[in-house]
């Protein structure tokens, strides 16, 4: 098959969409099928424009057997509202050129990766110009989140945008998302059943295992044998009900047998530095390299999740599948009955978002119970390997782009 995956974020950015997109590109590579991906230079988690991409501001690259067409975009120090949205059309403008290019190449799939939504209709455009089918898979719900976290406003803005959102899903023939939860707000934006497919984040259940020793990192960082360690790692952005970790370390300062670490940056990196000063029990780390991820993960005794209660459903945190796969428990921050909750109540803890004497009660709950820690994180690994495996997920997408074809693109090599 002959692909185009339309990400703004794409690798080498390690987290969040880019890594995503970056792992599919380069599996499907391995499959024998030909890959064309168009995106932005890196600028994510930072919102900084990564060195030697200032120019060309338009290029072509190869990454790993993938063949990457970069566009530029506005990266605003301050992101937020319209600077947020005046980002993504920026893209969508800038990006519009090179997208209508790959009509001359025929692909066999289109597949656009939201967010950024703004680019779904050049993708619709150019797969019907060519022939191929339209592929569109959610990520978060973006607009529902932007307006229930206050980023826009207005009850006749929201109908409007809400109406556009709604025509745009149904011209699609796959509108995919990651959770059975979003994959419902698909049929209720009005998406029709044999459009919809589940197509949930993966982890690489190979590079990421249980260790069954120290994690590496526990020396480098001196960190005590018997210190237990309750790590956040990913993406330090607006989502997620974050400051909530530095109030948890202040509420269990006395315990010095609990080391609270937060691994990753992003827009809200200096509020919970600030938020976190003179804490002993609290240390940052900036984003470790992909290569070590399994050790980095394997550093935590416990895994904290927070996520606003504004984005709850509405968008299912990518990281929970390395955590799970790490085999440590999860601590999620979220309300009942969502599906972050029905997870993560498996093989761990969940507490109301926001509410940092729950989430301390929590944490020390399973920081003196080394029994329940190790039988609830085997439950998550166990889920990461029934549920979540790379292999099979991306594998049943494959198997769904090839169904989608009038005949069959033999064009796969098994390696």
């Amino acid at each position: 098959m002959k692909i185009v995956l339309y990400s703004a974020n794409f690798a080498p950015e390690p987290t969040g969409i880019g890594k995503y997109s970056g792992e599919m590109a380069r599996w499907l590579v391995s499959q024998g099928h030909q890959v064309r991906v168009i995106c932005a230079p890196p600028y994510y988690p930072n919102w900084k424009l990564a060195e030697g991409y200032e120019s060309p501001t338009w290029r072509r690259e190869s990454w790993q057997g993938v063949d990457v067409w970069r566009a530029p975009l506005w990266v605003p120090a301050n992101p937020g509202g319209l600077k947020r949205v005046l980002h993504l059309l920026s893209f969508a403008i800038t990006s519009l050129p090179v997208a209508l290019w790959q009509v001359l190449w025929r692909p066999d799939v289109v597949v656009c990766v939201a967010p950024a939504l703004v680019n779904a209709p050049a993708a619709h455009a150019v797969a019907r110009l060519s022939g191929a089918r339209a592929w569109l898979h959610i990520q978060d719900f973006e607009v529902d989140v932007a307006f229930n976290m206050g980023l826009l406003k207005g009850a006749r803005q929201r109908r409007v945008v809400t109406w556009l959102e709604q025509r745009l899903l149904r011209r699609f023939d796959v509108v995919s998302s990651i959770s059975e939860r979003m994959v419902e707000g698909l049929r209720l934006k009005g998406v029709h059943e044999d459009r919809i497919r589940h197509f949930p984040n993966w982890v690489d259940i190979g590079h990421i295992q249980t260790l069954s020793r120290p994690s590496t990192y526990r020396a480098e960082l001196d960190i005590a044998p018997d210190t237990q360690v309750v790590l956040f790692s990913g993406t330090l952005g607006g989502k997620q009900g974050l400051s909530v970790i530095p109030q948890v370390a202040r509420l269990l300062a006395h315990r010095s047998d609990i080391l609270f670490v937060i691994g990753g940056d992003g827009v809200m990196k200096p509020q919970l530095q600030a938020e976190a000063e003179g804490l002993a029990n609290v240390r940052f780390l900036p984003l470790q390299p992909a290569e070590r991820l399994g050790e980095w993960l394997g550093l935590a005794d416990i895994h904290l999740l927070p996520q606003s209660p504004e984005a709850e459903d509405l968008v299912l945190p990518s990281k929970l599948a390395g955590m799970l796969a790490s085999g440590r428990p999860v601590i999620a921050t979220c309300r009942a009955g969502t599906e972050l909750a029905k997870v993560v109540s498996q093989c761990g803890a969940v507490v109301p978002p926001e509410d940092a004497p729950r989430l301390a009660e929590a944490v020390l709950a399973l920081v003196d119970d080394a029994e329940r820690r190790s039988r609830l994180g085997a439950l998550g690994r166990r889920h990461a390997e029934d549920h979540l495996a790379l292999e099979g997920v991306l594998g049943q997408f494959e198997q769904n782009c090839q169904e989608l074809l009038p005949t069959p693109a033999v064009t796969r090599v098994r390696q």
